[in-house]
C-alpha cells in the first residue's frame, strides 16, 4: 500500500523507479475514498488536479529529472485549511470567508512545491484554528481514526486524522498553543512545532500572530526532518522569520545520544494526569536512560499560570486579527441598512460560537481599564514563564513531559464546558509562549480501548536538531510509531 510509506520510503521506491508519482498520488486517493466517508479529515480535494502535479512529476522523471535537490518529488502532502493555497479554497473552516479561493501561495507551499511535492486537499480544522478538538468546524466533526466516536484533537485535527488513516503521506499544520502537537499524540502520529520563527507565517491566517506556527504532521521523526528543512528559513515577507542558519536535520538523526540531558519538570507530573499516560511517560523515560541519556529532574515555576496567559494574549491578538472580516472586503456578506447593521450581522452568522467567545474575551481584556490589569500582566508573566525555559536550558539539552493529560476523549464530552477543554492543552501551551520548539510522538497506547499516547519533548529556541535527534533515538529503539488504526468501521 503505497499511502502507507513514508517520505523516505516513497522516495526511494521513486528513486528506482519502481512506483510512478502518479501511482503513489491515486493510492492516497483511493483510501480517501475509502475510509474519509467516516473519518471526515478532508473538507475538499482536486483529484484531477493531484494526478496532473503527479503525471508532471513522472514526466520530469522519465526525462532524467532527479530528486536529489527535491526531496519533496512527487509526495502527497494536504494541507490544513488556514493555509493559503493558490487557486484553491481557503475558509479556515468558517462560514465567514464563504467560497473564498486564494491568489497565491503562503511561503511554506511556495518551499513545498518547489521541493516537489503534490500539493492537494484541505483538511478540516477547528474554525479560524480555535479550539482543541475540531468540533468547532463550521463544516462538521473530524473523527479519530482509533474510534470514531473520539475527537482527533484540535485545532489541526483534520491533519492529523489525515496522515493516521494514512489517506496522505504527509500534512501541514499551525500550532498556536498545541494544535500541531495535541492532535498528533491523541492520533498517533509525529506532530512538530518549530521555534517562533523558523518558518514564515507569510500565507497564514492569523489567529495569535505573536504564538501561531506552521508544521508537519508525519509518519515518522525523519520525515518530520526532512519537511522542516524544505520549509524553514528566512522570509523578506515576514518579518518575524529569524535569519537563522537551517542545519540538516536528516543528518543528525544518527541514533547517539549518549550524554545528552534531558530535563523532566516536576511541575508536569502532577494531578489530573491519567495514570496510563503516566506510565508510558515514565517507561519512556526509562527508555532514554537505557539509551544513554542523562535525566535531571527541572523546576518550571510560572507553568501553573500558562493557561490563564495564553488565553489573555492569544484571544487579544485574535480580536485584533479577525477585525478584517467584516462582510465588506471579502468573503461572506450579510446585508444591512447601515455599515453597523452590516457588520454586526454578518459576523453574528458567519463566526461559530467559538470564535465569538475568544473575540468577546480579546476585545474585554483590551478595553480602556482593563489591558493593564489582563493584558500588559500577562505579558509580564509571559516573560517569566520564557525565562523558566531559557534558564532549565542552560543545564538540559531538552525537556521531556506528556503531550496531553488524557487519551482522545469522546466527541461532545468537553463541548459543554470550555474550561476543561482549555485544560486539554495545559502541557502544550507553555511551548508557544516561550517561543520555543517542540515534538510530539507515539510513545504507547491506553488499553482499553486502544488509543494513542504522546511524548512531548522541548527544545531550545533554534534546537530542533538536537530535540529531532533525541525524538529519532527514542523513535527507532520502540516500535509505537509502527501501529497503525483498524479502520474498520
Amino acid at each position: 500500500m503505497l499511502n502507507q510509506l513514508t517520505i523516505s520510503e516513497l522516495a526511494a521506491k521513486f528513486a528506482k523507479r519502481e512506483v510512478s508519482a502518479r501511482e503513489a498520488t491515486q493510492a492516497c486517493l483511493d483510501q480517501i475514498a475509502c475510509v474519509d466517508g467516516k473519518i471526515h479529515a478532508f473538507l475538499s480535494f482536486n483529484a484531477a488536479a493531484a494526478l496532473a502535479q503527479a503525471d508532471a512529476v513522472d514526466q520530469l522523471i522519465s526525462q532524467g529529472g532527479s530528486g536529489a535537490n527535491r526531496p519533496l518529488l512527487g509526495i502527497p502532502i494536504a494541507i490544513k485549511d488556514v493555509l493559503a493555497v493558490k487557486n484553491q479554497p481557503l475558509n479556515c473552516a468558517s462560514k465567514i470567508l464563504g467560497n473564498y479561493i486564494s491568489p497565491y501561495d503562503a511561503t511554506a507551499i511556495e518551499k513545498l512545491k518547489a521541493a516537489g511535492a503534490i500539493v492537494f486537499g484541505r483538511l478540516n480544522m477547528d474554525e479560524f484554528a480555535m479550539g482543541s478538538s475540531t468540533e468547532n468546524s463550521a463544516f462538521g466533526l473530524t473523527c479519530n481514526p482509533w474510534d470514531i466516536t473520539r475527537i482527533p484533537g484540535g485545532s489541526s485535527g483534520g491533519s492529523a486524522a489525515a496522515v493516521a488513516a494514512d489517506e496522505c503521506i504527509a500534512s501541514l499544520g499551525t500550532d498556536t498553543g498545541g494544535s500541531i502537537r495535541q492532535p498528533a499524540a491523541l492520533c498517533g502520529c509525529v506532530g512538530l512545532k518549530p521555534t517562533y520563527g523558523r518558518i514564515s507565517r507569510y500565507g497564514l491566517v492569523a489567529f495569535a500572530s505573536s504564538l501561531d506556527q506552521i508544521g508537519p504532521f508525519t509518519k515518522d521523526v525523519r520525515d518530520s526532518a526532512t519537511l522542516l528543512g524544505v520549509m524553514s528559513g528566512v522570509d523578506r515577507r515576514d518579518s518575524t522569520s529569524v535569519p537563522e542558519p537551517v542545519p540538516n536535520y536528516v543528518a543528525a538523526l544518527d541514533g547517539n545520544i549518549r550524554g545528552l540531558k534531558l530535563g523532566l519538570p516536576k511541575e508536569y507530573m502532577v494531578g489530573g494526569l491519567d495514570p496510563e499516560i503516566k506510565a508510558s511517560v515514565d517507561a519512556a523515560v526509562k527508555q532514554y536512560e537505557k539509551l544513554g541519556a542523562e535525566i535531571v529532574e527541572i523546576s518550571l515555576p510560572h507553568t501553573d499560570y500558562a493557561v490563564a496567559v495564553y488565553y489573555i494574549i492569544a484571544t487579544a491578538e485574535a480580536s485584533a486579527n479577525l477585525a478584517r472580516f467584516d462582510g465588506i472586503r471579502y468573503g461572506a456578506r450579510v446585508e444591512g441598512n447601515d455599515p453597523i447593521e452590516l457588520y454586526s450581522k454578518t459576523r453574528g452568522a458567519g463566526f461559530g460560537a467559538e470564535v465569538k467567545r475568544r473575540i468577546i474575551l480579546g476585545t474585554y481584556v483590551l478595553s480602556s481599564g482593563y489591558y493593564d490589569a489582563y493584558y500588559l500582566r500577562a505579558q509580564k508573566v509571559r516573560t517569566l514563564i520564557r525565562n523558566d525555559f531559557l534558564k532549565a536550558f542552560e543545564t538540559v539539552d531538552a525537556i521531556v513531559t506528556p503531550t496531553t493529560p488524557t487519551a482522545a476523549f469522546k466527541a461532545g464530552e468537553k463541548s459543554g464546558d470550555p474550561l476543561q477543554m482549555y485544560l486539554s492543552d495545559i502541557f502544550t501551551i507553555s511551548c508557544n509562549l516561550a517561543g520555543i520548539c517542540g515534538v510530539s510522538l507515539p510513545c504507547g497506547f491506553t488499553q482499553n480501548p486502544k488509543l494513542p499516547i504522546g511524548l512531548q519533548l522541548l527544545g531550545k529556541p533554534f534546537g530542533e536538531e538536537t530535540m529531532l535527534k533525541l525524538a529519532h533515538a527514542y523513535e527507532q529503539s520502540t516500535a509505537w510509531h509502527k501501529e497503525k488504526p483498524s479502520l474498520k468501521f
